[in-house]
């Protein structure tokens, strides 16, 4: 019960639609073993039913002569000996050539073109087997019985042939079924061959449906002809002939239709789990190909849209590691160039003696102190709801407040300086930065070309960040902030900053106020 409810633990334990299957990954040994005992099974199963209802339809139920009296030797010695014969020679030939045309699984190789046709035209194959033996029967006991007594032949022969077409119609569904894991292998890297759908689901869907109908109605119509030709046969006769025949036609219509009709849900199931989980954010999902028909054809095309999903979330991904899964929403959201007037806080991060650092130490060894420091800064960021909207050598800028808006950008941005600061001089002391944080309103969008473009900020709070981390390399905790910025946070924030100095930083005509942290560790 559990298993039905999880789509996940479905696909898992029944990726074929059964159990009896087995798993997907099951080695090619077990696969082996686990074919021919249930092609075995079926086979020696659906015969032995088949022949019985057979006989037990000829001889007792439809209405004629009795066929006892002078056929005795052929129910005691020719019927079963034939029946022992004809099973030992279809499971020794259907074993042939399954390994025959299956011989590519063995070897442990994709299956050629040709190799997929043959494989998903196995089952019919395979029942060409056994509607030739039951042909074979229908000859020699139609023979025999116009031997012996020829106005039963007519009787027997319909009989046999009836029961053949439904036998071999019920054994083409199970030995379908029973091959869905070599299907599966031979389906994995593309879908079935559109030779095989020239009939297609459709004409599938009808000849069983024709099977299952007009095969039983064929049998009752036979018992009335017979009863025609008898001409003295009681009413308790008759209602018993319809009524064996009518239990015969429901049962083997009730069991065609459930078989056809599983190996139609099958696929279509697997497809509706799949999908399930794809809802739920699992792009890591494929399911087998085992149908030849155009459900196959769904079950690949299922798993091209899943390889798209993923490699689109792949990409988005890697995107969003450039320009922040911010940035990646409103590019997919608008694609024009442009700007607004926002209102931001700008945190700006630059290290302190890179030059030296490039001298003095192997390249490889100043990549992995950058990736280290720049680790601290992208973490400190995202944790207050900003984003790094650039890396410039060794400094970093950090947007509060754009693309995605924030309730304090301001106190966003001087909580992360004051932790930015903390880190780097517990975690990494040979990386000295000075940090400079200011807000304002800034112009924030894409700018560029249609052809190559980027979102930015562009206006005074920026230059103005730069500066100030300029002057925070000298200053005791290495982190200085605008007073503006301070009283545009909340307290809660705010309370952690002194007013300091006015100074004309450069490349502005108007002085800052400065904001030092209250208490640095």
């Amino acid at each position: 019960m559990m298993t039905q409810g999880n789509p996940d633990l479905v696909l898992k334990r029944r990726p074929f639609g059964s159990w009896l299957l087995g798993p997907a990954d099951q080695s090619t040994r077990r696969l082996r073993f686990r074919l021919q005992l249930l092609m075995t099974t079926f086979s020696i199963g659906t015969n032995l039913i088949g022949a019985l209802v057979v006989f037990i339809l000829a001889v007792y139920v439809l209405p004629g002569p009795s066929l006892i009296d002078q056929l005795q030797l052929a129910d005691a010695i020719i019927i079963p000996a034939y029946f022992v014969v004809a099973i030992a020679v279809g499971c020794v030939w259907s074993t042939r050539m399954t390994r025959r045309v299956t011989r590519w699984v063995e070897l442990e190789r994709p299956a050629t073109r040709q190799e997929q046709i043959a494989t998903l035209q196995l089952p019919l194959r395979l029942t060409l087997i056994e509607v030739l033996l039951w042909l074979v029967a229908a000859a020699v006991f139609t023979v025999m019985t116009v031997i012996m007594q020829p106005e039963n032949a007519l009787r027997v022969a319909l009989t046999v042939i009836d029961g053949a077409i439904i036998t071999c119609s019920v054994s083409y569904l199970l030995t379908e079924f029973a091959l869905r894991p070599v299907a599966a292998r031979a389906l994995v890297n593309s879908p079935p061959p559109r030779r095989l759908l020239a009939a297609g689901l459709k004409a599938r869907t009808v000849f069983f449906w024709a099977v299952g109908s007009a095969v039983p109605v064929a049998g009752l119509m036979l018992a009335a002809v017979l009863a025609l030709i008898e001409g003295d046969v009681t009413s308790t006769r008759l209602a018993i002939v319809i009524l064996a025949l009518g239990i015969v036609a429901l049962g083997n219509g009730w069991l065609l239709t459930m078989l056809s009709a599983k190996s139609v849900v099958a696929p279509v199931r697997s497809v509706r789990d799949a999908l399930s989980l794809i809802g739920e954010g699992r792009l890591d999902v494929s399911i087998p190909v085992f149908d030849g028909t155009e459900l196959g054809s769904l079950q690949a095309g299922f798993n091209r849209m899943a390889e798209g999903l993923r490699d689109r979330e792949r990409i988005r991904d890697v995107f969003g590691r450039y320009v922040g899964p911010d940035v990646v929403q409103e590019a997919l959201s608008s694609d024009r160039l442009g700007g607004e007037e926002r209102y931001v806080a700008v945190l700006f991060v630059d290290l302190i003696g890179s030059t030296e650092l490039a001298m003095n130490r192997p390249p490889t060894e100043v990549v992995q102190l950058l990736n280290r420091f720049f680790a601290i800064v992208v973490d400190e960021v995202d944790r207050q709801g900003g984003f790094v909207n650039k890396f410039a050598g060794d400094a970093a800028l950090a947007i509060f407040g754009a693309p995605a808006e924030l309730a304090d950008p301001a106190g966003s941005a001087l909580c992360a300086g004051r932790e930015l600061a903390r880190r780097l001089d517990e975690e990494l002391p040979e990386a000295i930065a000075g940090i400079g944080v200011t807000a304002g309103i800034v112009v924030a969008g894409t700018v560029g070309d249609v052809r190559r473009h980027e979102y930015t900020v562009i206006g005074d709070p920026v230059n103005e960040a730069a500066r100030l981390s300029e002057l925070a390399k000298s200053a005791p905790g290495r982190l200085i902030a605008s007073m503006a910025a301070v009283e545009e946070a909340t307290p809660t924030e705010s309370d952690h900053w002194l007013q300091s100095d006015l100074v004309t930083v450069r490349g502005r005509l108007l002085p800052t106020r400065l904001a030092v942290p209250a208490a640095f560790p």
